[in-house]
């Protein structure tokens, strides 16, 4: 019993113990202003302050592999923000020195220009709200984001500087990459690489540079970010930097655009440590006669090294929490072919490589598509997808009730679809080395991130083969078991047991469910979240259903209507819990408290206030019904209408003060503050989108 319980309890404990921390806590945002009031009709600076955690990095406006920071503001009408002014980029290495992208890292600040109208009235102050994403990586990479707010008077006065932040911003903005006089660019390109030659503009040149001090970030992708570039100085103080191309460039550029940094600095005294380039691509300049500096080696290994890295992190990605489940069913499949000829259980190792490969040559197809229409993709990055995320752990669901019982194919194979086997078992195989694919995806082995970061660099063939790679390592233990079959006599003999075991690996896969689920929780607003919990449960009653009436030996009615039901309530469940992204004119709810509602009501805001709770069912149907309605989101858009939730989830004794207050004991309560009023407008319990409406006052 030991021998049969500790691979299940491996697998379970592989998967707890590997959970990812939630994401957000390794980089803390907050946004901070350059100056302490705001002056009608003049622009002013504030910036997304991001403070990262040792060794985790985020990226700049051209990533190189990763996402770049964004922002999407929340301002008053006639506002208007521009673009994240982006300091000088630094080149972004892993542990073994492998270039992994361009970014940021430590304490960061990202400038923004805001300019206000200038009808603006001086007074009251104005909030200023902001919803800011970015992608930080250490070994592994994880989403954050963070709405943001920052409240600042209004003046008629000349602004003064913010006494924390304004020297700061300010210093920042005075080394933001710009073109200089001192010095002159100019470019060429070939098929493969391209030329920038900088020099001094005046016979007294720049400062003395070192060749080992530069590098040029391409903004729209043009140059490869992970090959070496090589820097050769003139003897006169200009150098000339060889770029290799990025094969998923853009092939018409008509001009070499991007930051190139100095460590010393471009200016004498050590400042601008980026200078802008935008030079049109021309004819090669003349070779410089003079003796030229060795060309930095390659990475250790070269492109043989990667597809080693590529193998490795292929092998380890059996040991994941996402994978140990599905390999560890075909334990199952090793036992009862154990007693089939070794021509037998060689192909089927063959099929389920074949399977493993395809997936990963459509995988890494879609990505080359993807990435040549400009898309900045990465490993794992299908995640951030809800709607990934949701069929996936419905799949996951479905597989860990098939391995509980509830329901059976009929089949001894394991494999996964709706004909896990045919009469030869080969699709079975086949179908299982794809769902390993599908379910590898997500997980970062720790050998597989530099391999993965040159696949979606490199060019297709090169792409294609590393992908091939990690695709063989991924299936050799499998392969490798069925071209030696003697090597499987030393499992377990077909018996009783084999269903306790069957049963007993299902645990890890509801695990893996209730890890997605976990995440959908992070990327999902409450009522949406209910949504998808009830679609899953939707799903589960459809392959019970299945299970219920498709039983074998059940007669050929009773099977169809099994079959009929499964659909119709996968269907419906698919339905009801495929998450849809949030709407730009979705509303988002601040925190109610007394002081909110006080200090909103001074600003003769219009307020809506909703007390709810999670485990209440009105509350929910309330919100779904009304938050979901066009004319209720734009209604609440035109007359900009600030939104307060107080959630009494769990006891919170302003809530309960404030209900008492009138005459209240349960949720769901709500009422608008209108300006000029004394007391609020009472809604009824049972809300409508019209009922909303009419009460809001016109």
């Amino acid at each position: 019993m030991k021998r049969l319980l500790a691979p299940a309890l491996l697998a379970a404990a592989a998967l707890l113990a590997t959970f990812p921390t939630r994401a957000g806590a390794q980089v803390a945002a907050s946004l901070v202003p350059a100056d302490a009031s705001i002056r009608p009709g003049t622009p002013f600076t504030v910036a997304l302050r991001m403070v990262h955690e040792p060794h985790w990095h985020s990226y700049w406006v051209n990533p190189g592999t990763g996402l770049p920071t964004s922002l999407k503001w929340t301002l008053p009408d006639g506002w208007t923000a521009g673009p994240i002014q982006w300091p000088a980029p630094m080149l972004l290495t892993d542990t073994r020195g492998n270039v992994i992208g361009n970014g940021y890292d430590g304490d960061l600040l990202l400038p923004v220009t805001i300019t206000p109208p200038a009808s603006l009235q001086a007074g009251a102050p104005v909030e200023l709200k902001v919803a800011a994403e970015w992608l930080m990586c250490q070994d592994e990479c994880v989403p954050g984001s963070a709405k943001l707010s920052l409240s600042l008077p209004v003046s008629a006065d000349d602004p003064k500087p913010d006494p924390r932040w304004g020297p700061r911003i300010r210093a920042v903005l005075a080394q933001l990459p710009v073109a200089d006089a001192s010095w002159t660019v100019a470019a060429s390109r070939d098929p493969k690489s391209a030329t920038l030659t900088i020099r001094p503009a005046g016979p007294a040149g720049g400062p003395p540079m070192a060749a080992g001090g530069l590098h040029f970030f391409s903004e729209d992708g043009t140059i490869s970010t992970e090959l070496p570039q090589v820097v050769v100085p003139d003897g006169k103080g200009g150098f000339t930097l060889t770029l290799s191309l990025s094969p998923d460039g853009p092939k018409d550029a008509a001009n070499l655009t991007g930051v190139l940094t100095s460590k010393q600095g471009w200016r004498p005294d050590g400042s601008l440590p980026g200078l802008r380039v935008d030079a049109p691509f021309g004819a090669a300049p003349a070779p410089v006669a003079t003796e030229t500096a060795a060309a930095p080696a390659p990475v250790a290994g070269g492109f043989l090294g990667t597809l080693v890295l590529a193998f490795v992190g292929g092998l380890i990605l059996n040991l994941m929490p996402c994978v140990f489940p599905v390999l560890g069913i075909k334990i199952l499949g090793f036992v009862n072919q154990a007693g089939a000829d070794r021509r037998k259980v060689t192909l089927h190792g063959l099929v389920f490589t074949s399977g493993v490969l395809v997936s990963f040559w459509v995988l890494a197809g879609i990505l080359a598509v993807l990435r040549a229409g400009g898309s900045h993709l990465g490993w794992g990055f299908q995640l951030q997808s809800p709607a990934f995320v949701f069929g996936l752990a419905a799949a996951m669901l479905a597989f860990a009730l098939n391995m509980s019982g509830v329901f059976e194919f009929g089949l001894t194979a394991t494999g996964f679809g709706s004909q896990l086997q045919s009469k030869s078992g080969f699709i079975g195989s086949f179908l299982t080395g794809a769902l390993a694919t599908v379910a590898a995806t997500p997980c970062a082995a720790p050998f597989l991130a530099p391999a993965l970061g040159a696949a979606l660099a490199l060019s297709t063939a090169q792409s294609f083969a590393i992908f091939t790679v990690i695709g063989i390592g991924l299936s050799t233990p499998y392969l490798l078991l069925s071209a030696f079959p003697s090597a499987v006599k030393v499992l377990p003999r077909p018996g009783a047991w084999m269903e306790t075991f069957k049963q007993a690996m299902a645990f890890p896969l509801y695990a893996t469910v209730a890890y997605l689920v976990w995440v959908l929780a992070g990327q999902l607003p409450e009522t949406g979240l209910l949504s998808s919990l009830f679609g899953l449960v939707l799903v589960a009653m459809g392959v019970w259903a299945y299970g219920r009436w498709n039983a074998p030996g059940a007669s050929p009615g009773r099977a169809r209507f099994g079959m009929a039901a499964c659909i119709v309530l996968l269907a419906f469940g698919a339905w009801a819990g495929w998450p849809t992204e949030r709407a730009p004119t979705d509303i988002v709810w601040d925190k109610w408290s007394p002081e909110a509602v006080e200090k909103l009501r001074s600003e003769n805001r219009l307020i809506y206030v909703d007390f709810t709770a999670r485990w209440c069912a009105t509350c929910q149907a309330n919100k779904r019904l009304v938050f979901h309605s066009d004319e209720v989101l734009r209604a609440f858009r035109e007359k900009n209408i600030a939104t307060l939730r107080g959630d009494w989830t769990t006891k919170d004794p302003q809530i309960t003060a404030e209900l008492e207050k009138y005459h209240r004991a349960a949720v769901p309560f709500n009422l608008i503050w209108a300006p000029g009023r004394a007391d609020p407008i009472i809604l009824p319990e049972l809300l409508t989108p019209s009922v909303v409406l009419n009460a809001i006052p016109k």
